[in-house]
């Protein structure tokens, strides 16, 4: 599937919540939906929405706005839902145990086909039932499986030396936990960093705006 390269990485971020909304919508039975009303569902303008959508072709017509079910398709094909990505998961403690039981990887363009990890603890053990492997198997698994994408739920220091391993294995993609921020002198190699605590100091300022806004003031 062709990518366009002149659309923003901003505008990429919005189309898994058009996603989302559209698959409820498709659940509520709704048909058609205009770009105001879907504007007003995902607290965006309907111009933004017109131009989010007009950087893969537009899909609406005037006077009708949008087929729900036909953009729900367009969108899931411009997200390339319908392939399969082979996937390993490296890290099988909490986190990485969360995400391999609770993650739909299919319904979400991915395959997940292994978990490994190095504690003698769990490997052997069943995560989502997927028995956990060693890391002394990762490489002969990536060169007879062929992964492509890479959870790592590793700690810090250990994710810049198993980047490279697995990159040199054929991975392609990380999904990165370890909140080491992984850049690879390796072009063609995606990165999705992500950083929960991040995303729980950007709650914290959102809310003590909102506050102040309110003339509240926290006290310690």
């Amino acid at each position: 599937m062709a990518k366009n390269q002149n659309v923003s990485l901003s505008v990429v971020r919005r189309l898994p919540r058009y996603y989302r909304f559209l698959g409820e919508l498709l659940q509520k039975g709704t048909e058609r939906i205009s770009s105001r009303e879907l504007a007003e569902l995902m607290g965006l303008t309907a111009s933004q929405i017109r131009q989010d959508l007009n950087c893969f072709g537009g899909f609406g017509q005037q006077g009708y706005g949008y087929n729900v079910e036909a953009l729900f398709q367009e969108i899931s094909r411009i997200l390339g839902l319908e392939h399969r990505l082979k996937t390993i998961l490296i890290g099988a403690g909490n986190l990485g145990r969360a995400i391999a039981t609770h993650m739909e990887f299919e319904t979400r363009g991915f395959e997940l086909a292994a978990i490994f990890d190095h504690s003698p603890a769990v490997i052997g053990s069943l995560v989502g039932g997927m028995p956990v492997q060693g890391m002394e198997q990762l490489e002969n698994f990536c060169k007879t499986e062929h992964p492509l994408v890479a959870v790592l739920c590793i700690p810090k220091d250990a994710a810049q030396s198993l980047a490279d391993q697995l990159i040199a294995l054929g991975i392609r993609a990380f999904w990165n936990f370890s909140h080491y921020d992984l850049a690879v002198a390796h072009k063609d190699i995606v990165v999705e960093n992500v950083h929960m605590g991040d995303s729980l100091m950007t709650l914290s300022y959102c809310v003590h705006d909102l506050l102040a806004g309110e003339g509240q003031e926290q006290t310690v």
